[in-house]
């Protein structure tokens, strides 16, 4: 019988590639089996630790997609599966994730001067941020931080107070114009955290440069979205496919404007710098050491003067937590000299101690400026949201607030001081809680490079784990909080704080990393806060069970934050 030509070629085609398949199965094999033997202490380790079953090679990948409201419920309802409190672990991939949730797992990581990389997804943050702050590690994290905190120290945030009190009275003449319809007001308070920062972070004034800081306002939200998008849709991790989407154009045009803006008042504050330099050293010989002595004398007159008029010693701020557990300290806990009058603002002090002997590129300042922006608006946005929508829901509550803003204010329209802030024990309390329960940041991923005992099940997690700390459940324990699913601000009464574990409330992060705006963040929050309940009755539709919540990078509500606001009487506009 003959036999065709094309007959032979298929024959031969089916036999190369059954040999290819014959050899390419056992090398498979042969692969997976060395991998495994490498790697056998690696997985004898984590079989210690508990966890969901998952697919073959893909593990629990599929269970992060989805809506990010399903995604978020689906993860925290699975995570009761297991003890409360023990070490939980995730396979995405090849890749483990371990959660922790017990306060004594967590201080061995936030309290850790050598477990300080993040995990690779805050990766996606550098076309912005560069290797600002929130991404930089090793050597270079601790001379920049050691350089930033004390910017953020409480003396320099007083002269900010004046900004936050101008920019809290425009955003309630905006919200004044709304009448009795429902809104979300995360809109309005993302937009006055920006704009605050702009000018406290940036020295930016809204007034001189309006169309251009409306665009950054803009663009800083719009960046924030896209983020956003990325960590919750993982196909738009990869930037060979990010590339060819549509979010890729448009994360270039904002970052053209952010950077833009950012870069051009860097060039003037450094114009300015060295202009108000060369001054001073031009007329440095006309002043002779008594001028000087005369100078210090008047600047220290100054300062009594402030400390006069808060009616209160500098003692009473300490014991103030400004959003930390009571006890824990930090950096930007140092008592230390700088003069309130002298910085006045962010930038302006990063241009100042470049000069003064730390090396700073004009490019490193601008991250750090740009990585402010972020973590100071859409954390202090969503935690000023959460707040209000409860005051919405706990009416009892609101007036509790009120009562204390009433016995500080006697009824006056004067502006919020220093002192006043103080004094807002109740708000401070309610503050805190709302953070308990709606902790901005729900979730903080450390990458770790060597091997870590937990103390609560001395289980050992090994080198080149994600370790993901679960604030949002972490802050629901009920052996630490009883009812931890009610708002109760007394959780944070001195008597009830003062025997809980530090790191049972980290909701600015703690240790070396920690949130370095956490007191800036309080002092914004108290004074936009106040300045809104001083003016109006918060209302809310719909109650805490109802709300849907999703968690990207900052934990937010899937239905809106959606109030109604009534005035609490028709006069002047109090701030």
């Amino acid at each position: 019988m003959a036999v065709s030509l094309e007959t032979v070629n298929v024959l031969r085609l089916f036999s190369s590639t059954t040999t290819f398949f014959y050899l390419l199965i056992p090398a498979l094999t042969l692969w997976y089996i060395y991998f495994r033997i490498s790697k056998k202490r690696f997985y004898e380790l984590l079989s210690k630790i508990d966890g969901p079953s998952g697919l073959p090679l893909l593990g629990n990948a599929l269970e992060f997609i989805g809506d990010p409201h399903t995604t978020f419920k689906i993860l925290y309802e699975r995570s009761f599966e297991f003890e409360f409190g023990k070490p939980i672990k995730i396979w995405i991939g090849p890749r483990v994730v371990v959660f922790l949730t017990d306060p004594r797992d967590v201080e061995v990581i936030l309290s850790s001067h050598v477990h300080i990389d993040k995990s690779p997804e805050y990766r996606l943050f550098e076309p912005w941020l560069g290797d600002g702050l929130l991404i930089s590690t090793g050597e270079k994290w601790r001379a920049h931080r050691k350089l930033i905190a004390p910017t953020f120290h409480l003396n320099v945030l007083k002269s900010f107070i004046s900004i936050f009190n101008k920019n809290s009275r425009a955003i309630v003449e905006k919200m004044r114009k709304l009448g009795d319809r429902e809104f979300d007001v995360h809109e309005y308070m993302g937009e006055a955290t920006v704009e605050i920062l702009l000018e406290t972070a940036m020295g930016v004034d809204k007034k001189t440069q309006d169309r251009e800081a409306s665009e950054y306002v803009i663009s800083v939200m719009k960046m924030c979205d896209i983020l956003h998008l990325r960590h919750r849709q993982i196909w738009f991790r990869p930037e060979v496919i990010f590339q060819f989407t549509k979010y890729a154009k448009a994360q270039e045009r904002f970052l053209s404007i952010i950077h833009g803006l950012t870069n051009k008042v860097l060039q003037v504050k450094k114009s300015e710098y060295e202009k108000r330099k060369k001054e001073l050293l031009d007329h440095e010989p006309e002043f002779n050491i008594q001028d000087k002595s005369e100078d210090l004398k008047t600047e220290k007159a100054e300062v009594k003067v402030e400390e006069i008029k808060s009616n209160k010693p500098e003692e009473t701020v300490i014991g103030h937590s400004y959003g930390q557990a009571a006890g824990l300290k930090d950096d930007l806990d140092v008592d230390d000299d700088i003069g309130e009058k002298k910085r006045p603002a962010f930038l302006d002090l990063l241009i100042e101690s470049a000069e003064n002997g730390v090396v700073l590129t004009d490019k490193e300042v601008r991250e750090q400026v740009d990585t402010i922006m972020f973590e100071g608006h859409d954390t202090t946005a969503a935690g000023s949201s959460f707040f209000l929508c409860l005051m919405g829901t706990r009416p009892d509550i609101q007036e509790k607030v009120v009562e204390e803003l009433n016995t500080i204010f006697k009824g006056s329209d004067r502006p919020c001081t220093f002192q006043d802030t103080l004094e807002m024990k109740y708000l401070e309390r309610c503050i805190m809680e709302t953070l308990r329960m709606y902790p901005p940041v729900p979730m903080i991923a450390r990458q770790i490079k060597e091997d870590i005992v937990l103390p609560s099940t001395n289980a050992i997690v090994p080198a080149g784990c994600t370790i993901v700390i679960g604030t949002f459940k972490l802050h629901r324990n009920p052996t630490v909080y009883p009812n931890p699913d009610e708002y109760n601000p007394d959780n944070f009464l001195p008597e009830k704080s003062a025997n809980r574990h530090y790191y049972a409330y980290v909701p600015f992060s703690a240790g070396p990393r920690s949130c370095v705006g956490r007191k800036y963040a309080m002092l914004k929050l108290k004074i936009l806060l106040s300045t809104i309940l001083r003016n109006f009755h918060v209302r809310a539709s719909k109650n805490q069970t109802e709300w849907q919540l999703q968690a990207d990078i900052i934990l937010k509500r899937t239905d809106g934050f959606r109030i109604t606001l009534e005035p609490r009487k028709k006069t002047k506009l109090v701030a």
